[in-house]
């Protein structure tokens, strides 16, 4: 009986969530097949669709047609995020290896090669530094100083978390598979599950078009998910301020209440007071923040709702034929 093309092991898969991408994808095609033919070894590439409003559906269902034999295309309904696109692709990978990159050609796919190679040097995980980062000066500073922060707060090294050229040992993908977390971020989650991490250098090469699609506010959004979602020493910080600050304001009782008897009735210092009321008034405003990311947290688990929603998959299957796959790409454009 022959052996399902789903169910066929490969030894390396390539995820490559997309997003808006149409100007761009013909120049991946163009490099990232010739890097994983030259490597020699079976292989298959994975694109999601991430919910463009461009052509890039169709361009990822013309591309399949060309190689099938190695081209998959999950198309979301709807724009869930590129973690999301990572994840559902985890879960259509079949390949011992599993690497992620990204559709912007700023991470070079001839660098996919070293990346196996460190994978079978024994590592379970292999992270990447970025040489020579093609980005503006002050987001090369402000990752810097992020990266720093976050690994004081969860214990993650990452020495470039922007980077998502980065490769997964199967038992990795497999354990990432069954958690169920509805915000996460993948690289730091494949950390804490490795035994044997290591990171690489790579080379970074500026966008072949478009824009990049985390703006400020997006970059910051998604360090905070990070730092609240591997880590409570935030929460354990605010505790320990919070008692710091009762010590302090009992003492500050006291010695008002001396002078109080010592020299009397005293209007000196009203501003001081004023000033000392509204930086405690925004540390309990942070405090109460900082507490209702984590019950929102919690509350975005608890929903228990699907991540994200699939409108069709692009696979060669011995099952059905020419015609059914046509059916569903026609559905697609509409």
């Amino acid at each position: 009986m022959q052996t399902p093309f789903s169910l066929s092991p490969v030894e390396v898969s390539v995820v490559v969530p997309v997003y808006n991408e149409e100007d761009g994808l013909q120049a991946l095609f163009d490099r990232l097949y010739p890097a994983m033919d030259a490597m020699g070894e079976s292989y298959e590439l994975i694109f999601i669709n991430d919910g463009s409003h461009d052509r890039s559906p169709q361009i990822l269902a013309a591309q399949f047609h060309k190689r099938p034999d190695v081209t998959r295309v999950v198309l979301f309904n709807g724009n869930f995020g590129q973690h999301m696109a990572i994840l559902a692709g985890f879960e259509h990978t079949r390949g011992r290896i599993v690497i992620t990159l990204d559709a912007d050609l700023q991470n070079p796919p001839e660098e996919i090669p070293r990346l196996v190679a460190a994978m079978r040097q024994g590592h379970d995980y292999v992270g990447t530094i970025r040489r020579q980062r093609n980005d503006t000066a002050f987001r090369r500073y402000a990752s810097r100083a992020m990266n720093q922060l976050r690994e004081r707060i969860t214990k993650i090294k990452m020495t470039d978390q922007g980077c998502m050229l980065r490769a997964y040992d199967r038992n990795i993908i497999d354990t990432i598979n069954a958690c169920r977390e509805v915000n996460t971020f993948i690289p730091a989650l494949a950390y804490t599950f490795s035994s044997n991490p290591v990171e690489i250098e790579v080379g970074h090469e500026q966008r072949f078009a478009g824009e990049s699609k985390y703006s400020l506010y997006q970059l910051i959004r998604l360090n905070f998910d990070l730092v609240t979602g591997f880590s409570i020493v935030p929460l354990q910080w605010f505790s320990a301020i919070g008692t710091l600050l009762s010590i302090s304001s009992a003492g500050l009782f006291v010695v008002l209440l001396i002078r109080r008897f010592l020299l009397g009735s005293e209007v000196q210092g009203v501003f001081t007071l004023f000033a000392l009321n509204f930086f405690l008034v925004g540390i309990m405003l942070f405090g109460i923040g900082l507490l209702g990311e984590y019950v929102g947290r919690i509350y975005q688990e608890v929903r228990d709702r699907p991540r994200y929603r699939i409108q069709a998959v692009l696979e060669r299957d011995p099952l059905k034929t020419p015609e059914d796959h046509n059916a569903v790409e026609e559905s697609c454009a509409r």
